[in-house]
């Protein structure tokens, strides 16, 4: 009886503790993002038609579209997802997530962070992109490790990740680490470069100016057992709304090509986005 006693109090306190509000993981996002938030201030200048002129056709259609012209200059970018449909790998039942993700223009960082419940356990996630090195862990329970990737395949791949999200941070896309190449009248691909690391990946285009999709080669394909794969890589966008001036795709969806078939492991209809 003592033995089951203390069995059922362990176990309550552990359910307490998955409740509380508090986790290591979600502090070191908070923190991260703290820091890197430090000085960036709301900019006084827009964007003119000018700013636009050096960029493949399709580029442009898709910014002055959009409605960015005359749209005030960012520093930063904070996305929301809600209720994101997610796989974490092939095989594996998708579950569903909270994810709230910061792009930063100046230094190329971002940080994201996953919330989620794995059969009534939490389990949270931080990827991140700082000074050039590419990070993803996955905590279980609020304190046991599942994963931390790290190494030159993650630093490329979170590269092209935030290239890949270039069009919505129309500052990133106008830096000199990105430089644009013209396709055709609805296709451009855009190459960065950081760090000593780059990556590529081809932007396509609805005439109406819309951007479809991204398409890279150059983000390998990790998994949670520290495998590799070199796989295509496309994020999808879709669902285009006005929102605060802005014509935005509200729908986003991340796809690995594998032989055997597609997985779609990022699927979320009402992204938010919020500048600074």
């Amino acid at each position: 009886m003592i033995l089951l006693s203390a069995a059922i109090i362990g176990l309550a306190a552990v359910a307490a503790f998955w409740y509380l509000p508090y986790s290591r993981t979600k502090s070191d996002f908070q923190r991260l993002a703290s820091r890197l938030m430090t000085g960036i201030t709301a900019a006084d200048t827009v964007f003119t038609s000018q700013d636009w002129e050096a960029l493949p056709l399709p580029v442009q259609r898709y910014f002055e579209g959009a409605g960015f012209t005359g749209f005030p200059e960012m520093s930063s970018m904070k996305a929301k997802f809600r209720n994101v449909t997610f796989s974490l790998g092939q095989g594996k039942s998708p579950i569903t997530i909270d994810y709230t993700q910061y792009n930063f223009v100046r230094q190329t960082d971002r940080i994201a962070f996953i919330d989620t419940k794995m059969y009534g356990i939490p389990f949270q996630g931080l990827d991140s992109y700082v000074d050039g090195k590419g990070a993803m862990k996955g905590v279980l329970g609020k304190l046991i490790p599942l994963f931390d990737q790290r190494g030159a395949e993650m630093d490329q791949a979170s590269l092209v990740t935030f290239l890949s999200e270039a069009l919505l941070l129309p500052s990133a896309a106008l830096q000199s680490y990105v430089t644009w190449k013209p396709i055709d009248d609805l296709h451009a691909e855009a190459t960065i470069s950081r760090y000593g690391s780059t990556a590529s990946g081809i932007f396509s285009f609805r005439e109406n100016g819309e951007c479809i999709s991204f398409t890279t080669d150059d983000r390998t394909a990790i998994g949670m057992d520290g495998s590799k794969q070199n796989v295509r890589w496309t994020a999808y966008m879709d669902n285009y709304r006005i929102i605060n001036g802005l014509r935005q795709p509200t729908r986003l969806r991340a796809v690995w090509h594998y032989d055997e078939g597609d997985l779609v492991y990022f699927d979320s209809d009402n992204l938010h986005i919020e500048y600074r």
